[in-house]
């Protein structure tokens, strides 16, 4: 027999499996074994040890959690989380993406590497990514999974990683139309907006780094450039990325942020292209966003008031 435990929002948890003639296997319930999509993670995964899995059903049919009997707990609250996770994504985005999910939680940062089939050193500070096989623009992309690190349920807490799935749903959610040599500001800043906006917060609660460094005197003149997104300014350039994409939805109203994605993430642009592209979906060049962009952000952090 099994044992269903509902947690509410469509989330069934598979939790013990016995009984001669079931048709699952030790760890995994039978709805978990039959999943079509756990054969993309077990060939890596079960190599590190047990498999543990959960079937949550989100608006596009039966999404799965797969992890380690010792990610136990964090792989219950990405299950719980993920279909209001899609639902928050759709509203942003639009219902034109399968609004089902394969995540896997890793058990150890070797693992973590290997199921985001990592080719070089991965930073101990990456707390998710997001993978796909490749494919041609225009084309369905396949393989799509959202891997989280071993720690990273420790380091966040729940509603972190529930934002973090967020997050990670967005860059499944715009993959098919998504050019990984677009500027990061527009990638990041895109997944971070969406993320943040199922749960808005205050500017400086969404973005303390930033909220410090304008009111210090330190604040940014321009956009994040992709470089400002590796290194010890890494989580400044992903606040101020989701500023700008705070900034657009209330300046030009929530729509124009994925309109303005759509254009801005097909492939690298130069100078004079990124301004078109924002002249054609804003009505403002690229000199009027930032000008625009600086002066939200100082009023949302308190520093134009304090003068």
């Amino acid at each position: 027999m099994a044992l269903v435990v509902l947690l509410g929002a469509g989330v069934a948890l598979f939790t013990l499996r016995s009984g001669p003639g079931e048709p699952g296997e030790p760890g995994l319930s039978a709805a978990a074994a039959a999943h079509p999509r756990l054969p993309e993670v077990r060939r890596t995964m079960e190599g590190y040890g047990p498999l543990t899995a959960e079937v949550a059903r989100t608006a596009g049919g039966e999404s799965l959690v797969a992890g380690h009997p010792e990610r136990a707990a964090d792989v219950a609250v990405l299950a719980a989380a993920l279909p209001d996770a899609v639902d928050a994504v759709t509203a942003v985005w639009g219902p034109e993406w399968p609004r089902t999910a394969l995540l896997a939680v890793a058990d150890s940062p070797a693992e973590f590497a290997g199921l985001i089939r990592a080719t070089g050193p991965v930073s101990p500070e990456m707390a998710a990514a997001t993978v796909a096989d490749p494919f041609r623009p225009g084309s369905t992309p396949t393989g799509q999974r959202v891997v989280f690190s071993p720690d990273a349920g420790r380091r966040l807490g729940p509603d972190g990683l529930a934002t973090l799935l967020r997050h990670e749903l967005t860059h499944v959610a715009a993959r098919a139309v998504t050019s990984d040599a677009a500027p990061q500001w527009v990638l990041e800043g895109f997944a971070d907006y969406t993320a943040h906006r199922a749960r808005p917060a205050a500017f400086a609660a969404t973005a303390p780094t930033l909220t410090a460094a304008l009111r210090a005197g330190a604040g940014p003149a321009d956009l994040p450039a992709d470089a400002d997104f590796r290194g010890g300014d890494a989580v400044q350039a992903y606040e101020r990325a989701w500023s700008v994409h705070a900034y657009i939805a209330d300046a030009f109203g929530e729509q124009a942020v994925p309109r303005l994605y759509r254009r801005l993430a097909a492939g690298p642009l130069d100078p004079a292209a990124e301004d078109a592209a924002l002249r054609a979906e804003l009505g403002v060049g690229r000199d009027e966003l930032v000008a625009g962009w600086l002066g939200w952000i100082a009023e949302r952090s308190g520093v134009t008031a304090a003068r």
